[in-house]
């Protein structure tokens, strides 16, 4: 019988170890830096590459690091049916034009889903949940503001009754948008859907990842947290 073939590595064609390629991928996506703010540090650690160079290797890995963080953590998740969703939508600059990120962040503050629009009608806010509760399955609640859309939405895909609404109540992902703007601010905003949709989607991921809640837990038990978040990093795709 046949062996099965083992998947040809992503990192085959670069010179560069699959260490660097990861570390430059964690620091550009994770820290609100610029590209040659990560060639400078990089600089300084012995590392000599362009810009463009980063520029090239988040874009080709990201979203396959990012992948592969969801993938791990929805099939830890995927089981359990306690969830809380809040919902929000959030303008973003393109050009001059505002368009619509919307995301989904569950009841401990990570974020599920993002999704970009031009407008934010029912059509957008249904394509958003479709794709959410695909990935996701099905919470036990959902959070949302008094946005008309998100009724209509729900009524169709049959759960209005679980639509919760209240002025205070959707804080917890109006607050998970600071860490996006910070990162938003630092890339002097975008210019693309396509890419902005993209960088929403890794930078979300990888924030998960490295989410510790140091605020809730004792020094010792985030130090343990944050080793092991990134012991996994740099397992990825290895």
């Amino acid at each position: 019988m046949p062996r099965p073939r083992k998947p040809a590595s992503p990192f085959r064609y670069f010179n560069s170890s699959p260490e660097v390629i990861r570390l430059v991928v964690l620091m550009y996506v994770r820290f609100p830096l610029s590209l040659r703010n990560v060639e400078d540090l990089l600089f300084e650690r012995g590392i000599d590459i362009c810009h463009e160079t980063v520029r090239l290797w988040w874009n080709r890995f990201g979203p396959l690091f990012a992948g592969e963080v969801r993938r791990q953590r929805v099939s830890r998740m995927r089981g359990f049916r306690h969830w809380r969703w809040h919902l929000d939508e959030m303008y973003v600059k393109l050009n001059g034009e505002m368009v619509y990120l919307w995301r989904a962040v569950d009841h401990e503050g990570e974020v599920l889903e993002s999704y970009v629009t031009k407008t934010r009608d029912k059509k957008a806010a249904l394509a958003f949940m479709k794709k959410a509760l695909k990935r996701h399955g099905s919470p036990e609640a959902i959070t949302t503001d008094g946005l008309r859309s998100y009724g209509a939405a729900l009524t169709e895909l049959g759960s209005r009754e679980k639509q919760e609404v209240g002025r205070l109540a959707n804080n917890r992902v109006e607050n998970s948008h600071l860490p996006f703007r910070r990162r938003e601010r630092a890339m002097l905003r975008f210019r693309q859907m396509r890419t902005l949709q993209k960088f929403a989607s890794v930078h979300a991921n990888v924030h998960n990842h490295f989410n510790h809640e140091r605020h809730l837990v004792d020094r010792q038990t985030y130090k343990q947290r944050r080793s092991a978040a990134l012991a996994e990093w740099q397992a990825l795709v290895s």
